[in-house]
């Protein structure tokens, strides 16, 4: 992906498809997070970018009160490259707290702490991901960290990578597991870099096949309820093999968050 000044806008438009609540799961991550939410905590004048916020601002309105839990002082912008899209945000600013304005990879000549980059990168080709990570970071402060991901329309299906300077560091699925029929559904929303690594052979799909197996498995204690069975689920996943980071109270909402490297493409 080739690399512009910052004064012209990089990318190309996305559908501009939102939802109230959408994106709940992945702000609820964010807010609660050990590596985000101390981002958050220590940066002196914390500034958040949402990037592609689609043709309606409320999913960047309900960041923002998400991240107050944290920061009351967060400061979160809104980017979209279609200059309709960021005009019609803009009766929801409240500045310097909560903005909107014209931008894309090149976060406008910002340097926020922390990115928020969903539904943005599906219309890509794979080996451009890559290239846009590159570009929002190095428009970061060293410490910055990017979530980029994917969802479903109401927010059920919800998947995203936490990038650092470094690389990328986890990935985490996210399932409303009420009526789940088995995990590896989620596979239609994994991020763009492994999208198309879930065949044989690939990290990811050992992952989804282990999940699937293990949700089999667990079918029984789905008399105790579905949180239940994902419990055992995980637990199952772990006796396997599988490094699963986060806190228990992390896993039973539905989510499951793994080191990259157990994951990344082959």
């Amino acid at each position: 992906m080739a690399r512009a000044s910052k004064l012209i806008p990089v990318g190309a438009p996305t559908r501009g498809t939102t939802n109230p609540n959408r994106l709940r799961r992945v702000d609820r991550w964010i807010a609660s997070s050990p590596r985000t939410s101390r981002l958050l905590r220590a940066a002196d004048t914390p500034l958040v970018v949402d990037l592609g916020y689609g043709a309606s601002p409320v999913t960047t309105v309900e960041l923002a009160r998400w991240l107050r839990r944290v920061r009351p002082d967060v400061r979160v912008l809104g980017l979209e490259l279609d200059p309709e899209r960021v005009a019609a945000a803009l009766p929801a600013a409240s500045p310097p707290f909560l903005d909107f304005r014209r931008g894309g990879f090149e976060l406008a000549g910002t340097r926020p702490v922390l990115v928020r980059a969903f539904n943005v990168l599906r219309q890509y080709a794979e080996d451009e991901v890559a290239g846009a990570w590159g570009l929002m970071l190095d428009s970061m402060p060293a410490e910055g960290l990017l979530v980029e991901g994917t969802c479903d329309e109401i927010g059920r299906l919800s998947s995203w990578v936490l990038v650092a300077r470094s690389g990328p560091v986890s990935l985490t699925l996210s399932m409303r597991l009420a009526g789940l029929a088995k995990p590896s559904t989620i596979a239609e929303r994994l991020p763009k870099a492994l999208i198309h690594r879930n065949v044989p052979g690939e990290r990811v799909h050992a992952l989804l096949s282990a999940l699937d197996a293990c949700w089999a498995t667990a079918a029984p204690h789905q008399a105790f309820g579905v949180r239940s069975r994902w419990r055992e689920t995980v637990r199952l996943l772990v006796s396997r093999g599988w490094p699963v980071l986060g806190p228990p109270s992390r896993i039973r909402l539905g989510e499951l968050t793994v080191p990259w490297e157990s994951v990344a493409p082959a």
